[in-house]
């Protein structure tokens, strides 16, 4: 059966879509409205990282909720509560204000991504599931250019007076905040994504049932995600891919605009063109079936170590502009299998939301720290006269190159047949 057949699936799809379009155009707003509430650099890349703190504090609490819960009902309920959250940002124009939003945002972001995550194999078939992660990955990263594009549109509208003046970015929050809004009706008319939580008449036997499985050991802690092997084989892959990504986001526009001396447009063009190398690699994760997903994980993450080396190194925008896209291409094809490998060989519901909240622990801790560390050096080595930029994004690439070549791929026998 095709993914096209399958309704609920499509209805989550879209839900998605639509929220991670809104939640592009409000990163884009959270960055751009620090930047105008402090004019620093630093101030800019802290609000990568306090907004996935919660990723590190609370991934153990996020496999718990997902385990116990209703995946239908968590996913509705963080998505209303992350538009709730978005919608009062303009209000208060203070630094710590943002910084507090942008900290209690991932929150909910967190539990949703487990519950989704660990839905997608009871709606899809499993010789379904690379096209399933591959079309949930099109929607998230696929939006970063049209995201983009939004939020420069919306932001230079004449709003120079009244109550929208002098409150930057209003308009795109709240717009962030309705396609949450959007996404929680699709997912509430998703009746198969049905959880495991108990009814009424069940919580004594449901309670008895999970003090036997605390006794038997049953995973309970996000650090016994490490206990699965797979995990353990995956994980280093997913670091270098957030390594990678976090060393790019943060000082890709220095080495366009001021090593390369590109315009605003070329740089927009460069940010098009990871969306479109993100298209290429759902098509070739698609068309990659008798491939072990292992091995395109590793080789996935290897392309994006060699070319934000390659690219550091870049001489003209051109040759930036064709890194980027095979960079895109690398991203897309280290996580979608990953995500594929995760739901297709771990069969234990509690194991495979553990896995996918380490997972995303993984992504978002990796992003924040590379981003930020990369940023901070880049800065340093910049201001003392010397190449900061090229220098750290050539190191951050030989850096994913070594964790990727770590993966120890298993060829998978049944695929290869």
């Amino acid at each position: 059966m095709s993914l096209r057949t399958r309704v609920d699936f499509r209805r989550l799809l879209v839900g998605q879509g639509a929220s991670a379009l809104g939640d592009w155009m409000g990163t884009f707003a959270l960055m751009a409205l620090v930047d105008h509430l402090s004019d620093s650099a630093a101030a800019v890349g802290g609000i990568l990282a306090f907004r996935l703190i919660p990723a590190a504090l609370g991934g153990t609490l996020a496999a718990k909720l997902a385990n116990r819960w209703d995946r239908r009902r968590t996913m509705i309920t963080m998505d209303l509560l992350r538009a709730g959250m978005i919608a009062v940002v303009p209000f208060v124009q203070e630094l710590w204000w943002v910084y507090l939003w942008a900290l209690a945002l991932e929150a909910p972001s967190v539990v949703f991504l487990a519950s989704r995550d660990s839905s997608i194999p009871d709606l899809v078939d499993e010789a379904d599931l690379p096209l399933a992660n591959a079309a949930m990955m099109g929607s998230s990263y696929g939006n970063i250019p049209l995201g983009a594009g939004l939020f420069a549109l919306f932001a230079a509208l004449p709003l120079d007076d009244g109550w929208l003046g002098s409150h930057p970015y209003a308009l795109v929050f709240w717009i962030d905040a309705l396609t949450f809004g959007v996404s929680a009706c699709f997912i509430a008319r998703a009746l198969g994504l049905r959880g495991r939580a108990p009814a009424a008449g069940e919580a004594l036997e449901s309670a008895a049932a999970a003090s036997d499985s605390d006794m038997a050991g049953s995973p309970r802690r996000l650090r016994d995600a490490w206990s699965v092997p797979l995990v353990r084989r995956i994980l280093p892959a997913t670091a270098a891919a957030a390594i990678g990504l976090g060393a790019l986001f943060s000082l890709g526009i220095k080495l366009v605009q001021e090593e390369l001396s590109a315009s605003d447009i070329e740089f927009g063009v460069l940010i098009a063109l990871f969306g479109v190398g993100a298209g290429i690699g759902l098509a070739l994760t698609h068309r990659s079936r008798y491939i072990d997903l292992l091995v395109l994980t590793q080789r996935g993450a290897l392309a994006m170590g060699a070319l934000v080396a390659l690219m550091s190194q870049s001489p003209t925008v051109w040759l930036t502009f064709l890194g980027a896209v095979g960079f895109g291409t690398g991203a897309t094809v280290a996580l979608t299998s990953g995500m594929s490998a995760l739901q297709a060989r771990i069969p234990e519901e509690e194991e495979r939301v553990l896995a996918f909240s380490a997972f995303h622990v993984v992504i978002r801790v990796g992003l924040g720290a590379a981003a930020l560390a990369a940023g901070a050096v880049g800065d340093g080595l910049n201001e003392a006269g010397l190449p900061g930029t090229r220098s750290v994004l050539l190191v951050s690439g030989l850096i994913v190159l070594a964790s990727a070549a770590t993966v120890r791929p298993i060829v998978d026998v049944d695929k290869l047949t």
